[in-house]
């Protein structure tokens, strides 16, 4: 835990701590202006030290993994943010089935680990470039599978805690709300720091590997992975497809300033160099302003956008 200035310049001097850096490179849309603080501990102890240190000073926390869901404002951020993509690791029981990953560990580096020991539940997973504790929080999903059908618990850090009694605890899956693309780690204090799954052992190693790679075969050609994006923008408004309803209006194309819908899939806004977080942000608002006006519906974006007035 932080004890003095001794403690705080250690991690400053580590480059666990840094200030007043860009985050751009934080994101997979490459946009995103500075965070006035940014810490990225490597492991748990360091997490708590990090979110008790920002309390005394009566910073705001923010936290983010891989970048791969986020829009991140041009102004930056204020206060702290937290990166949790050094917090790796993973344990996998071939015989149990049991799963535990810590936050930061990159989706589809577990979901090889698990197809490689005969265990299925995170084909799906192969694709998507974030983290477990994001998995977690937006009940990531792709290819008809998702966070919540294997998730058993996460292990938390509550923020709203006094330093005193700071340290993590245990959430189950149906403590959780899980819903499509929801969850209620997504509008609560708690920080995801691990997260334990129930996978089916016993499965060919060989073909789990033949799925995995063709899920993210499938990925590749389909979606437009050769431009900075966050994937999917918006979730698909059941029974309607939100790249259905993109493409129909003719806005595959569409550009604001550096940021355009994918010619290649619709429901994808790529930075095609010089975007701006702005820019995306303009073009969001809109398509969703397209889609009401002509259809009616409203779509929901999956992305979290973080500076901004209106949403912060």
């Amino acid at each position: 835990m932080f004890t003095g200035d001794r403690s705080l310049n250690a991690l400053l001097e580590s480059g666990v701590l840094q200030q007043q850096v860009s985050l751009a490179n934080y994101t997979t849309w490459r946009v995103g202006g500075p965070a006035q603080w940014l810490a990225e501990p490597n492991d748990v102890e360091q997490c708590l030290a990090l979110l008790q240190w920002a309390q005394t000073e009566g910073f705001t926390t923010r936290v983010i993994g891989a970048g791969s869901n986020l829009l991140i404002a041009d102004a930056g951020l204020p206060g702290l943010t937290l990166c949790l993509r050094r917090l790796q690791g993973s344990q996998l029981d071939a015989e149990s089935g049991q799963v535990k990953a810590l936050a930061g560990e990159p989706l589809p580096t577990l979901a090889r680990r698990a197809a490689r020991l005969g265990l299925h539940g995170l084909e799906w997973a192969v694709g998507i470039p974030g983290t477990v504790g994001g998995a977690a929080a937006m009940n990531a999903g792709a290819q008809g599978g998702s966070t919540a059908d294997s998730l058993t618990y996460v292990e938390v850090i509550d923020r709203s805690l006094t330093d005193a009694v700071k340290t993590t605890t245990m959430l189950s899956n149906a403590e959780l709300d899980y819903d499509y693309r929801h969850s209620l780690l997504q509008s609560s204090e708690h920080l995801v720091i691990a997260a334990q799954f129930q996978l089916e052992p016993g499965h060919d190693a060989k073909e789990l590997m033949r799925k995995t790679s063709g899920n993210l075969s499938h990925r590749t050609t389909t979606q437009p992975y050769q431009w900075p994006s966050c994937g999917s923008v918006f979730r698909n408004p059941e029974p309607e497809k939100a790249g259905q309803l993109i493409e129909g209006l003719g806005l595959k194309g569409k550009r604001i300033g550096g940021a355009e819908v994918s010619p290649v899939h619709a429901n994808f806004i790529v930075n095609v160099g010089d975007a701006t977080a702005d820019d995306i942000r303009t073009l969001i608002d809109f398509v969703q302003n397209e889609v009401e006006r002509i259809h009616g519906i409203s779509l929901h974006p999956e992305v979290k956008r973080l500076g901004f007035q209106t949403t912060d």
